[in-house]
This record gives C-alpha cells, sequence and structure tokens, in this order.
C-alpha cells in the first residue's frame, strides 16, 4: 500500500503549497465547516496530493491513513462536500474547509457532523440524531 508522501520545498507545485507545513508523515490536518451555518462537520487529514486535489476540483479529498490512500468525501456514500473556500491557520498547519455538504450528512453515523456528543459532567452525551442509517448510506 502507498505511504502518504512527503515532499521537500524544491518539488514543483503551486508557490501557495510552499507555506502549507505537513508533519513528518506528510500528514496535515483538515477541518470541514458548513459554509453556511459555521457547524463544525468533521475533521481529517490531507497529505500533498489531497490539498492539491482539493484546490484543483473544488471537491473535498482527504487522505485515508485506515485505507492508506486516497478519500474522495462522498464517493460511496454520495455525500460530496462542494468546496467553498480553503483557509490555512496562523501557524500553517491545519486546513480549514468551508463547504457545501451534499445531502446534509458528513459523518459516517448518518449524522450531520461527527461532532454529536457532549461532555455533562461525566459521561457522554449524545446530541445530535441519526438523519439516515449507514446501513443504507454504505452497501
Amino acid at each position: 500500500m502507498s505511504q502518504p508522501q512527503t515532499h521537500t520545498a524544491e518539488t514543483a507545485g503551486p508557490a501557495w503549497l510552499k507555506e502549507v507545513h505537513f508533519d513528518n508523515s506528510g500528514l496535515i490536518p483538515a477541518i470541514a465547516q458548513d459554509a453556511d451555518t459555521g457547524t463544525l462537520l468533521m475533521v481529517a487529514w490531507m497529505n500533498r496530493d489531497a490539498l492539491m486535489e482539493t484546490a484543483q476540483t473544488q471537491r473535498a479529498v482527504y487522505w485515508s491513513r485506515s485505507r492508506q490512500r486516497l478519500w474522495r468525501k462522498g464517493e460511496e456514500s454520495g455525500h460530496v462536500q462542494q468546496v467553498k473556500e480553503i483557509r490555512l491557520d496562523c501557524d500553517g498547519d491545519v486546513i480549514l474547509l468551508k463547504v457545501k455538504q451534499e445531502g446534509g450528512i458528513a459523518c459516517h453515523t448518518g449524522r450531520e457532523s461527527c461532532f454529536f456528543r457532549r461532555l455533562d459532567t461525566t459521561s457522554w452525551t449524545t446530541t445530535d440524531p441519526v438523519l439516515k442509517d449507514p446501513e443504507q448510506i454504505y452497501k
């Protein structure tokens, strides 16, 4: 299986990419946020190729650590993220994607957001409903 690619500053690519600081594994965390509501939808990882493809296609592409390959959000579920804006944090080591979430579901559990649990003193409380049974999403 292929590994995330690490590239040196000399690697060809757009000038903006030189300001992105990937970790030692060639990855950078990427936060997906609903462009209209501001809801935080999910956090994933991107390598250089995922970020470049996302910028070129305006469709969210991540690096799947479990699959060890590029993961085009929605490739199985249909819940594509259309990218409206890409932002880089002040340290250059976190990406923020402002997206339009197709189907209103970002989480593999069938919820709008992966952040559906809240800590209530001593335990986690599920706060957001399942919008679609994952068994119906992933066949």
